[in-house]
């Protein structure tokens, strides 16, 4: 089938099933009666345009991927346009009136995904071209990515509703309380063990690898999932399924940066979220060098990847200047660079950088902070080395490799550098600050320090010390039209 013919059948269903543009209640999307029901779920090409789907409706939520998990950080700066709801967030006000904690996007995904777990089986009776094992990559697929649109929303807002039907008939349409954190949780490590079971470690097609749900794609989910757990043993096994696999590396040298992040879909690449003209990603505008509404801080180059003032000729870090920023105007280089120069610029029509969920360098750091909570930092430390040495980072001293304490720290700064602007920096601070009963508050309270001006500190270290404050207030109009959803604590 052409990819022509599967965005067809997907601007199809999403016209059929959804009517998503004109919900009166997130959950309560059109049922998927009539036309969809007695004409679509027939053939395994219309399951196939429905996966297809799944992922480009991903590309809704890309925005936010970024707002969620950056813009509370010491990592990025407002900018001229940034807006009053832009700049409430950097300043930890944030409001149920927000536009940026209006998680309906997240919601229309898992939709499709329900819709698939839900309708797809029946395709089976009605096209005996269609084999179990294809239903179950199919299946495995929405379960996976349903699981990464819950990951999100839980360490966002913590408890949320819990919807793992689809919404097919008028029945559908009520109202749902929230669920849990814990079993929001334990219901994703329930799909993706399964979603294992069922995805193959490659589909034999090098976009379809890096651009789909594979086993490994899974396998770097569970081990981020485990690692909020606090499940260490668990997030390690994941990790070395990867890592055993022999089928991912660190790119080195000079092609860094055109191979990880111009191009995309390199072999470090574990997982990513396509973008091909004209469907563009939103960053130009976002990160564009005139007017942009975000930039880098501009701490970035001597306190996060520092400047070598001690050998003949200096090290530089090939992850920070002209590849995550640049230098020169604070620009986030990873979206709108087209060059390692620091010269050229993507144009409007090049804004197809993907988004990377998961990439070979992640899954390192994620193994080196999991085996040193297991009381391994030694160990910890030599997988560190490995991602430093890839990226000629000059030789900072920790106080002592030997120490638990000294490597959780700088396992967390390493993650910083590493995975600068790609949607990490809030929820690793977050899951280092909670762990063992908020025992590091102060890495919240420390960011904050950096990232906000002297006269808003006072006012955000007293709210960051209210654990309630760590997640967004559910969006308002969520609060209205849905009568079982209560607002998040802290925000009543």
């Amino acid at each position: 089938m052409t990819e022509m013919k599967k965005l067809l059948i997907y601007t199809f269903l999403v016209c059929s099933i959804s009517g998503l543009a004109g919900c009166k209640k997130w959950l309560n999307l059109k049922p998927q009666d009539g036309i969809v029901g007695d004409e679509f779920w027939l053939t395994k090409e219309q399951v196939d345009g429905a996966v297809t789907g799944v992922y480009t409706s991903i590309q809704a939520s890309t925005e936010l991927f970024f707002m969620w998990g950056e813009t509370r950080t010491d990592m990025v700066a407002p900018g001229f346009r940034a807006s009053q709801d832009e700049q409430d967030i950097v300043n930890l006000n944030v409001l149920a009136t927000n536009r940026y904690v209006n998680w309906r996007s997240f919601y229309e995904t898992i939709n499709y995904c329900n819709t698939i777990i839900q309708l797809a089986p029946g395709v089976l009776l009605k096209d005996n071209t269609f084999s179990e094992a294809q239903l179950n990559v199919a299946v495995g697929q929405a379960l996976a990515i349903r699981s990464l649109m819950y990951f999100y929303l839980v360490r966002s807002f913590r408890d949320v509703p819990l919807k793992l039907n689809a919404t097919v008939s008028d029945e559908d349409i009520v109202s749902i309380p929230k669920a849990s954190a814990d079993s929001v949780l334990a219901q994703i490590v329930a799909d993706l063990k399964k979603a294992e079971t069922d995805l193959p470690a490659t589909y034999g097609n090098a976009l379809f690898d890096k651009g789909r749900m594979t086993r490994y794609g899974v396998n770097a989910l569970l081990a981020d999932v485990y690692l909020w757990m606090d499940k260490y043993n668990e997030s390690v096994a994941e990790c070395n399924k990867i890592i055993n696999s022999g089928g991912f590396g660190l790119v080195t040298g000079p092609d860094f940066f055109n191979s990880v992040f111009f191009g995309g879909n390199s072999n470090e690449s574990i997982f990513e979220l396509q973008f091909e003209f004209p469907v563009i990603n939103p960053f130009f505008t976002m990160h564009q060098t005139q007017n942009r509404r975000w930039g880098a801080a501009p701490h970035l180059t001597d306190v996060v990847y520092g400047i070598d003032a001690l050998n003949p000729i200096p090290l530089v870090d090939v992850r920070g200047d002209n590849t995550s920023y640049r230098s020169s105007d604070f620009v986030i280089w990873k979206y709108i660079g087209a060059s390692s120069s620091g010269t050229t610029l993507r144009t409007l029509d090049q804004s197809n950088a993907n988004w990377i969920f998961y990439r070979y360098a992640d899954i390192l750091l994620m193994k080196a902070e999991a085996i040193n909570q297991l009381d391994q930092p030694l160990e910890a430390s030599r997988l560190v080395k490995v991602i430093r040495t890839r990226a000629n980072a000059i030789d900072f001293k920790i106080m002592d490799s030997t120490s638990k304490g000294s490597m959780t720290t700088f396992i967390l700064e390493e993650r910083q550098r590493e995975l600068a602007f790609e949607g990490k920096r809030w929820y690793d601070v977050l899951r280092n600050a909670k762990r063992n009963n908020y025992a590091n508050l102060n890495y919240l309270i420390d960011m904050a320090s950096i990232s906000l001006p002297s006269d808003r500190r006072q006012a955000a270290f007293n709210k960051l010390r209210d654990k309630n404050s760590h997640y967004f207030p559910i969006y308002f109009y969520e609060i209205q039209t849905n009568k079982l959803l209560e607002q998040n604590p802290f925000y009543k």
